[in-house]
């Protein structure tokens, strides 16, 4: 399967299928494809992994397109200000995303629930409890706030991150929190109690404009009714 993806700051990947390639997305994720595209409505792994989806964001059931006849096309948009990333999805290379990073995949990809083993990590990370986890082999393509900036941590390298900004990374990966050290920086620094800590080794995507953070910025511009 060939792609390519366009567009800014609403981007899309278009994706170019030969005849009987799959894409998988969740219900609504197609914005437009040729007419030999055949959709077919699935849980893609069951009942348990439905209701998982629910979980983190996604919807329960999932779209699988099949290009039939001939070679196809079939595109799917960003719902954000941001990028696109295509990420290879290799067999034993687990990867972690935040919540509603999905956005299409090829079918060799499995989506699962990824719990947090931390309790304060799932509490106050920034990221919640609950994120994704893909596994198998293929194409993945996930939606990011903003622009996208990867680093490779080396084993015990690690990487301080405003609540957020985590888009992406490997299941090799640990994460945590951290409190903000001292009064004065908690209470002026204007950065909260605590930060995000990964460390490695393994692949790390952060994302520049956390969608919650952009609402927050634009919320001080819009109008608010009298008290």
């Amino acid at each position: 399967m060939k792609y390519e993806i366009k567009g800014t700051p609403f981007p899309a990947v278009i994706c170019y299928l030969d005849a009987g390639e799959q894409m998988i997305t969740e219900g609504g994720g197609m914005s437009w494809m040729s007419p030999n595209m055949k959709m077919e409505t699935t849980t893609n792994g069951g009942l348990g992994k439905a209701i998982g989806r629910l979980f983190s964001n996604d919807k329960m059931f999932q779209n699988r397109y099949t290009s039939v006849g001939g070679n196809g096309i079939i595109a799917f948009s960003s719902c954000c200000p941001g990028d696109i990333k295509a990420i290879e999805v290799h067999p034993g290379e687990e990867i972690i995303c935040q919540k509603s990073a999905f956005l299409a995949s090829t079918s060799g990809v499995n989506m699962s629930v990824y719990f947090k083993k931390s309790i304060t990590g799932g509490l106050f990370g920034g990221e919640g409890f609950i994120m994704q986890k893909f596994d198998g082999e293929g194409l993945l393509f996930i939606e990011v706030d903003g622009s996208v900036i990867e680093y490779e941590l080396q084993a015990g390298e690690q990487l301080i991150l405003d609540t957020g900004h985590l888009v992406m990374m490997s299941s090799t990966c640990k994460m945590d929190v951290q409190t903000v050290k001292g009064a004065k920086n908690i209470l002026f620094g204007g950065e909260g109690l605590f930060n995000t800590v990964v460390e490695g080794p393994g692949k790390v995507m952060v994302q520049t404009m956390p969608i919650a953070k952009m609402a927050g910025e634009l919320y001080k511009y819009m109008p608010h009714p009298a008290n």
